[in-house]
């Protein structure tokens, strides 16, 4: 789906990104100095290397399932499930099948 997000408007989260093909894809739905709100797919066999953020990172399954390791621990996360990475943990996201998340991270208001 191809369809800017309007600020005001009824969406449907699953419906507003589709899957790529051997491929990751992200929309940023929000974002301002205090953090950001962005859609994810994945399609199976991808994901994302261990990495760090400075904020703590609220983690929302809307379709299929995915794992998240944070700090060499794996869980799991269904769609309906949910995960807060802590700011500062290391974590890395894999895809065994397809899935759709989205992320807000907030930015601490000390570090702005």
């Amino acid at each position: 789906m191809s369809k800017r997000i309007q600020k005001g408007e009824t969406f449907n989260t699953s419906k507003a990104i589709d899957y790529a093909e051997g491929g990751v894809v992200s929309k940023e739905l929000i974002h301002n100095d205090s953090g950001s709100v962005t859609l994810f797919s994945f399609d199976e066999g991808q994901g994302l290397s261990e990495h760090i953020a400075p904020f703590d990172a609220f983690i929302q399954v809307i379709d299929g399932e995915m794992e998240l390791t944070v700090e060499g621990t794996a869980h799991d996360i269904k769609a309906g499930e949910s995960f807060i990475i802590p700011s500062g943990a290391r974590h890395s996201v894999a895809a065994r099948k397809p899935f759709k998340m989205i992320i807000t991270m907030i930015r601490d208001r000390a570090k702005l």
